[in-house]
């Protein structure tokens, strides 16, 4: 695993992109490129969505400069296209812009599954495939749309990179600029390698938040549990949130690695199970301080960058 450092402060002496297409102005596309223009390396930003009402509010806070309708004009010329539509699109968006992609354009992804989207690629994209690269930036909250676009979201943040043999060196070096430009630090990892970490960190516990909700809402008295709860499951449950559709996607792309997580969950889930029946006192005292110096040793530290990701704002125009 490589790590770079942001650059910070310093103003790009050139624009990188010229004209960026984003397929899908949401949080994490429109952010993207808010983050762009306000460092003035994106000159013209097309939007590509399946929401009209999404991509005029996109237009009306300067998040993109010009609806498109139409995917292949919407790629025609572009230096740089980011695919930020839920990970079941992917392959669908991949297979309709291929035809018309310049022979300079590089394309980029922002999903949150690396294999199933370099295999989609692949498929599709032809000798552009080489122009490819996979990426998913390491930022976000359960927010959504155009409006919940921050041009300081990835600022303090990581985002994998995941190139594969044949990825060029030029559109490896364009995309990596981008996300540096966006604040972010960029972490390089095979895609393999990619979504058993994410699965562990990530995907399990939006699946595990969603549960603990479902849960809750099937009792009788669902309504009265849910006026006594406090900060604790609050915290535990702010990313049940997010996106059903997105989430949905992500759990089929990454089914068997994420099937291996959720088994070494409920085997914990077991043992806590069994002390509790037993009345062990001791042993949950002990399983328990193991987790706390775990976070303590690792998580906490790990965090601290991360709480750059301040509480959503309404995007302002460029």
């Amino acid at each position: 695993m490589k790590r770079a450092g942001a650059r910070r402060g310093a103003s790009p002496r050139r624009r990188i992109v010229g004209k960026l297409a984003i397929f899908g102005v949401g949080l994490i596309g429109g952010s993207f490129a808010l983050a762009l223009k306000r460092r003035k390396a994106a000159g013209y930003v097309v939007g590509v969505g399946r929401n009209r009402a999404n991509l005029l509010a996109a237009r009306r806070l300067g998040v993109i400069d010009e609806i498109a309708t139409d995917p292949a004009m919407a790629v025609k010329d572009a230096d740089l296209v980011l695919l930020a539509v839920p990970l079941g699109q992917t392959a669908a968006v991949l297979a309709q812009i291929a035809p018309h992609l310049a022979a300079h354009t590089v394309i980029t992804d922002a999903g949150s599954t690396k294999r199933d989207v370099i295999a989609a690629a692949r498929r599709h994209l032809g000798a552009a495939f080489a122009r490819f690269v996979p990426a998913h930036p390491i930022a976000g909250n359960e927010k959504s749309g155009a409006r919940a676009a921050l041009a300081d979201l990835y600022q303090g943040c990581d985002v994998i990179v995941a190139p594969e043999p044949e990825t060029d060196a030029h559109a490896l070096r364009l995309v990596t600029a981008a996300w540096k430009l966006c604040g972010m630090r960029v972490i390089t990892m095979n895609g393999a390698e990619h979504d058993r970490v994410f699965a562990l960190v990530s995907h399990m516990p939006h699946l595990l938040s969603f549960a603990l909700v479902g849960n809750i809402a099937g009792y009788r008295d669902a309504a009265a549990l849910f006026r006594h709860t406090g900060g604790g499951f609050r915290d535990l449950t702010r990313i049940a949130g997010s996106s059903p559709e997105m989430w949905r996607d992500v759990c089929l792309a990454n089914r068997d690695t994420l099937l291996a997580a959720l088994d070494g969950y409920l085997d914990e889930l077991e043992l806590l199970r069994g002390m509790v029946e037993a009345s062990d006192g001791q042993g949950l005292e002990a399983r328990f301080a193991a987790a706390r110096a775990a976070r303590a040793k690792w998580l906490i530290k790990n965090l601290e960058p991360q709480r750059t990701q301040r509480t959503p704002r309404k995007a302002k125009s460029i």
